[in-house]
């Protein structure tokens, strides 16, 4: 026999969400403000890596940020190949600005991709299949640059507040982040791209999860947005869209 340690409604009710944006946590405050016992349990990962988990049936919902620079869009031209079903919903959480994470004042005077593979600069990077390492990834092969000649490339951490942390105590000069993380730190940042943060989630827990589509009830609530707003780097103009993979 197994005895829970906690009470089984708590856990039936907790919701676990994989990806790489911190801001998921403040959801949950927002649904326990609400009186929602609710807890999110949030698994920190790389889009791709997020998508895999969800579709291993080990998390509800699945966050990523994906830019596809031939379409121009965020996440949906991946999801189409990778899922193949519309039994997910796909929903925006907001959409951020990403960029390059650098120290204060911009010693190093980065500013665009090139600047990256000078011998004096030294990345911190994201591990393969994380939206800031495709969009790296996509910018190096544009401008003609060998990842073999970025010092540092090889050097991962698995998440935006990492890269910052590794810049703030000056073990890298330069890193693909989101900007809420570099102004949590005191980071200097430079734009890069607006992408689409959304969150995936399959059809069928909406219907059996007791408690997940607070979740989403949330998401798009005045003070929620608002307190995003804040964080800076966020836009929740589109937060709530719900997209469709057919």
């Amino acid at each position: 026999s197994v005895a829970l340690s906690r009470d089984r409604q708590a856990i039936e009710e907790e919701i676990s969400v994989a990806g790489c944006d911190p801001a998921i946590f403040l959801a949950g405050a927002h649904l326990r403000q609400g009186k929602d016992q609710t807890s999110i349990v949030g698994w920190t990962m790389g889009s791709m890596a997020a998508l895999r988990a969800l579709q291993q049936g080990e998390v509800h919902v699945a966050g990523l940020h994906l830019f596809d620079p031939t379409t121009g869009e965020s996440n949906l031209p991946f999801l189409r190949r990778a899922l193949k079903s519309s039994n997910y919903d796909v929903v925006t959480f907001a959409t951020w600005e990403e960029g390059f994470l650098v120290r204060p004042g911009n010693p190093k005077s980065i500013r665009a991709v090139a600047d990256v593979a000078d011998p004096l600069v030294t990345l911190v990077n994201r591990e393969e299949g994380a939206g800031a390492r495709l969009m790296l990834d996509q910018r190096l092969r544009a401008a003609g640059i060998d990842s073999a000649h970025v010092r540092g490339y090889e050097t991962m951490v698995s998440s935006h507040f990492e890269v910052a942390r590794a810049i703030a105590s000056h073990q890298a000069d330069v890193g693909i982040g989101i900007r809420s993380a570099a102004q949590l730190f005191g980071l200097d940042f430079v734009p890069l791209q607006a992408a689409r943060y959304d969150l995936v989630v399959p059809k069928a827990y909406l219907k059996s999860h007791p408690t997940l589509a607070h979740l989403f009830d949330t998401i798009v609530s005045r003070s929620f947005r608002a307190e995003i707003d804040a964080l800076g780097g966020y836009d929740t103009t589109s937060t709530g869209t719900v997209h469709s993979l057919a």
